[in-house]
């Protein structure tokens, strides 16, 4: 792959300021700058993403602390990390105005939202309904880790304006296929392609041959994840300088409205 493509950016992480919201499982990456610095050694330039922890009884308070935390982020690493916000469909209203605050300072994308980890069982409900109504006013990209897809189809129907990012291509093919299936229907929905799936040989050539390269987005998915073993999962696939340059950071660019 030419060495003049633009910098890659990773839509996926998991940032963090202290050790409540550093997810990685093992040590190596135990301060905010060893992350910066690890995502820089894998050869990523800008990384984007919202601050988490298990939450089971989650609190309007925590829900600002996340907020709180990937602001004073943004502030330590300037423009390599790009905010991302949290949100939570137990406060509706609170998340709502939130979102309305960072907009203003120029925050247009929202999670990972993982609803195992926050107290939720479902997405589709009247307070994310709610919020997911917003966000498409704003234009702002949601990043929701899926456990029925059916349930973000049923939203992307619903919010045909805003922009889904299904987290995680999961590793089996039956699973994977189903996500080319639901882009296939909905032109809202992308992919990102955190976690597994990459290291089934082919799976994204095949999946842009399916709905086209404009609707997949590299994610690593970091700390959890490696982000070389990823970022070179992308660059192993046959695809053209095109095809890579809008996955490694051309798509997520246009839907938040990077330069």
């Amino acid at each position: 792959m030419p060495n003049d493509l633009p910098p890659v950016i990773d839509c996926h992480v998991h940032p963090f300021l202290g050790a409540a919201t550093n997810t990685s499982w093992f040590p190596g990456t135990d301060t905010p700058e060893q992350f910066a610095a690890e995502l820089r050694r894998a050869g990523i330039a800008q990384w984007c993403g919202a601050p988490i922890r298990p939450t089971p009884e989650p609190t309007a308070a925590d829900l600002a602390g996340f907020n709180q935390e990937m602001l004073a982020l943004h502030e330590c690493f300037g423009e390599a990390y790009v905010p991302a916000a949290t949100v939570h469909p137990a406060f509706p209203e609170e998340s709502c105005v939130a979102l309305e605050a960072l907009h203003a300072q120029g925050v247009r994308w929202i999670g990972e939202l993982v609803a195992y980890m926050s107290g939720y069982r479902t997405y589709d409900s009247p307070g994310m309904r709610q919020i997911l109504g917003l966000a498409q006013d704003l234009a702002m990209v949601v990043n929701i880790h899926p456990f029925d897809l059916d349930e973000i189809d049923r939203l992307c129907a619903a919010f045909p304006r805003l922009a889904i990012v299904v987290a995680h291509p999961t590793e089996g093919r039956a699973g994977i296929l189903a996500r080319f299936d639901l882009l296939a229907r909905r032109p809202n929905a992308c992919l990102d392609l955190s976690g597994s799936g990459l290291f089934r040989w082919g799976m994204l050539r095949a999946g842009i041959d399916r709905v086209g390269p404009e609707r997949f987005l590299f994610g690593t998915d970091f700390p959890i994840c490696n982000p070389a073993l990823l970022l070179q999962g992308v660059r192993f696939e046959h695809l053209s300088d095109h095809e890579s340059e809008l996955v490694l950071g051309g798509n997520f660019r246009r839907l938040v409205g990077l330069a």
